[in-house]
């Protein structure tokens, strides 16, 4: 597939509906963000935000669950992959867009070995020989720290430890050399050292291969220094985007404030204990007319609790949904 553009991925107004006995939950709500090729990007937020969904949605798989509706653009590389039928959608999941899933352990399928699961991909989508994809696959386990490789690739998932297993689906997301990984929670099962192996990996992949990278975490650490810009969601809206090092030193959204500040810092050690967010995020079956962060918001006024705040520019190149977001402009996080 050739192509000529700005941004590699383009996402408007993306929102994911699913229907519920409680009544329409609103689990992604008009999203719209671009990446540019070999770029690396954080989605970061609490649980239950809409990360995971928002990348599923991407990949085309929350459209085939009979309960959801999803609607906007998602344009990759001059395509919108929501427009195309199945058929084409699949010649470039897997291939052009992969992805890490979070749990390993519903994502392998138990009855294929790990032989079959990690060379099926590289044979579809590369054209390559059972044996010249087996090889392949054998590197990939090496260098996401399975041991004995040649031997391991013979085993089924179950006889694989949980970080084990999540080591395999890095390595079968990698195989093809995708221009856009979407990696959720790629290092939460593994120890410290091999995440930093990890991603090392994956920065490697961006480098040489010029892919862009989506990383969802809740770990701020993680995207302090794997990406160049971060994205910030709370109840499924994005509500501020910055650049790695502008956020962290000047957030200008209240949530990305709370974030932050229940975070241990090393370089700049806070006196007493971690601040946590007063309340519970909005229940997204329910969401209020205003702002979702409003009643857990210490800057709200009455305008926010009818009035939802529009993503708009603060300073150049950055974006925040609040009203008083000029409150936090140039502020450090205390």
């Amino acid at each position: 597939m050739s192509w000529e553009g700005d941004n590699l991925l383009e996402v408007t107004d993306l929102a994911v509906t699913f229907a519920s006995q409680e009544g329409r939950v609103q689990a992604v709500d008009g999203i719209s963000f671009g990446i540019r090729e070999g770029e690396t990007v954080g989605l970061v937020g609490e649980s239950g935000c809409g990360k995971s969904i928002s990348a599923l949605a991407i990949l085309g798989l929350v459209r085939m669950m009979s309960n959801s509706t999803v609607t906007g653009k998602v344009e990759f590389m001059g395509r919108d992959l929501l427009a195309l039928p199945e058929h084409e959608v699949r010649r470039v999941r897997g291939r052009d867009i992969s992805m890490i899933f979070q749990d390993p352990v519903t994502s392998l399928n138990p009855v294929l070995s790990i032989e079959r699961q990690t060379t099926e991909g590289m044979e579809n989508h590369l054209g390559l020989s059972h044996s010249d994809a087996v090889k392949r696959a054998i590197e990939l386990l090496e260098m996401v720290g399975i041991p004995k490789a040649a031997e391991r690739i013979h085993d089924y998932p179950h006889q694989f430890s949980g970080g084990m297993r999540q080591r395999v689906m890095i390595a079968i997301a990698l195989s093809c050399n995708p221009k856009l990984l979407l990696a959720d929670e790629p290092t939460t099962a593994l120890d410290v050292t091999i995440q930093a192996q990890i991603l090392r990996l994956m920065k490697q992949l961006s480098r040489d291969y010029g892919s862009a990278i989506v990383l969802i975490t809740h770990d701020l650490g993680v995207v302090a220094g794997m990406t160049e810009r971060i994205l910030v969601m709370y109840a499924g809206r994005i509500v501020e985007s910055a650049s790695a090092g502008e956020l962290f030193a000047h957030p200008h959204h209240p949530y990305t404030v709370g974030l932050l500040r229940s975070v241990p810092r090393l370089d700049e050690p806070r006196k007493g204990s971690l601040q946590s967010i007063d309340g519970l995020p909005p229940d997204l079956a329910h969401l209020p007319d205003g702002c979702a962060f409003a009643a857990r918001c210490e800057l709200r006024t009455e305008q926010c609790r009818h009035e939802r705040p529009p993503l708009a520019a603060t300073t150049p190149g950055r974006l925040s949904a609040c009203f008083h977001s000029d409150h936090l402009v140039g502020a450090p996080v205390a």
